[in-house]
């Protein structure tokens, strides 16, 4: 059966991959139109989409990167001082963070698909609100520990989830730049967090509470009001949104079948989803690419408050605060321009092979020159070169995996695997000024699994995709039906993937 047979046997049916169950597809709404007409309604339909669920979402990964990041600036208004910790205690609390995050991560997409992003989203960020509101009023660093560890796991939940409910919205050669703008919240956070706690700490004094504790009592009740706003903000799925027509809602599924993808169906999960996930050579070198940047990341946006303060110029606290903001500004803008040319190119894995020179770049700045003004360029370069492989790298896994619980499972694995790298990050940087291991391990993170892993995924990638060009995987499907073809999802010799 040819690719455009195939086509018009999806057009008419989705298989729910479930004991056999297949729901009908109601007629093209469109069908009496001319493709001109079509295609300004299919883009009115994005722009739609883009309306009602990106803003909101933004917002709510902002506040996330805000409040796992705040205790960078929340140290040098005197959160260490106060509590007497050591390099070491200090560092520890950056650790407990990311082992709760990458334990609980994998599972979490999981229990968005069960519990419908309406309900999961809203709950994840009261609690971790609450977490953030409690390390405003800890006395000691037990205290303060235990904060981080519910933090991690509270927050577990949002990027991964995001990212895999992105996914099932818009076609592959739409997602990445709204990967992008999704995480490039993350890099306006830190502009963000670093003008709001130059602010906050301006309340030193104000009802007993230092100014730090303020950072992070203020910004926890941030969190919990929008996460209560967020139960009427969140919507679900494609089938079972609320704010679609039923035409709407057809004309959604349509185009993620013709785009190839199972994302439109009823699946129920099976444990069968996690093993061809396990079984799939692209999730363990994603694995490898992604730590090569969420590594790099943590340790950045982590310690750049203290690196910005310890380069000799004498800088005030709240100075050191906002010279914080520059290079978080510019990494959000490069992150976007970086997912549209993505998009546009379908060319991920050159995007993130020259990004990822840049931070390599700036990190030899900062390791290797003792030049103020030097290193502080170096800042902008390393923010920049991590900043938009991030989104890249996981709009990369998404495009590149079908069906979606497996999706949601590889997703999952990719980004705790990452996040689980934070722990290296935490315990990299001490022998002020000068940093020498944390901007090494940094730079040869980039270089070996960053940029190597994406010079090996595109390589590997091609020649995939040249074989099913050549027609070396066609007997993967013979004698099969088309629902049988459809469950193979990306084995199948019609999908190729983006390189």
């Amino acid at each position: 059966m040819s690719s455009e047979d195939r086509e018009k046997a999806s057009d008419e049916v989705i298989d729910s991959q479930d004991e056999g169950m297949v729901d009908s597809i109601p007629p093209d709404p469109d069908a009496h139109l001319s493709a001109a007409e079509k295609e300004a309604v299919d883009k009115a339909l994005v722009r739609r989409l883009d309306l009602l669920l990106m803003p909101w979402l933004c917002l709510l990964y902002l506040l996330a990167f805000l409040d796992r990041t705040n205790i960078g600036n929340a140290k040098i208004a005197g959160l260490s001082k106060a509590l007497n910790l050591t390099t070491k205690s200090y560092n520890a609390t950056l650790t407990i963070f990311f082992v709760s995050y990458a334990v609980f991560e994998p599972v979490t997409n999981i229990l968005l698909k069960k519990m419908r992003p309406s309900i999961f989203i809203p709950i994840i960020m009261v609690l971790w609100g609450a977490c953030m509101l409690g390390m405003g009023f800890v006395k000691n660093w037990s205290g303060l520990m235990a904060a981080r560890w519910f933090l991690g796991l509270t927050e577990a939940g949002l990027f991964p989830g995001v990212n895999y409910y992105l996914s099932c919205w818009y076609k592959r050669s739409e997602f990445g730049i709204r990967a992008a703008i999704f995480f490039s919240a993350a890099a306006l956070s830190g502009s963000f967090g670093g003008l709001l706690a130059a602010a906050i700490e301006l309340m030193d004094g104000v009802g007993g509470q230092p100014g730090w504790a303020w950072i992070f009592i203020l910004e926890g009740l941030l969190t919990i009001v929008i996460g209560i706003i967020s139960f009427w903000m969140v919507h679900d799925f494609p089938d079972e949104a609320r704010f679609l027509s039923d035409d709407d809602r057809t004309r959604v599924i349509r185009r993620l079948k013709f785009d190839k993808q199972a994302s439109a169906n009823h699946e129920s999960f099976h444990m069968s989803f996690l093993w061809d996930a396990l079984k799939d050579w692209k999730m363990w070198l994603g694995m490898a690419i992604y730590m090569g940047c969420d590594m790099p990341l943590y340790a950045f946006s982590l310690f750049l408050p203290t690196i910005i303060n310890d380069l000799g110029w004498n800088t005030s606290v709240v100075r050191s605060q906002l010279m914080s903001v520059p290079p978080y500004a510019c990494a959000a803008i490069l992150t976007v321009v970086v997912g549209f040319v993505a998009d546009r190119t379908r060319s991920r894995g050159m995007c993130n092979i020259v990004v990822s020179l840049l931070g390599v770049a700036g990190f030899s700045m900062l390791l290797g020159s003792q030049n103020a003004a030097v290193q502080y360029v170096g800042t902008f370069l390393g923010a920049l070169g991590i900043y938009p492989c991030i989104s890249n790298t996981i709009s990369w896994m998404a495009n590149n995996t079908e069906g979606v619980y497996k999706r949601g499972v590889v997703l999952g694995f990719v980004i705790g695997w990452g996040n689980l790298n934070g722990v290296v990050s935490s315990n990299i940087y001490f022998n002020q000024p000068q940093f020498p291991e944390g901007h090494g391990t940094v730079m040869g993170y980039m270089a070996v699994f960053l940029f190597g892993g994406s010079v090996l995924m595109t390589v590997l990638l091609r020649r995939e995709n040249a074989k099913r060009r050549r027609g070396y995987r066609d007997y993967l499907v013979e004698g099969l039906t088309e629902k049988q073809i459809e469950a193979l999802g990306d084995k199948r010799p019609d999908f190729m993937y983006t390189v």
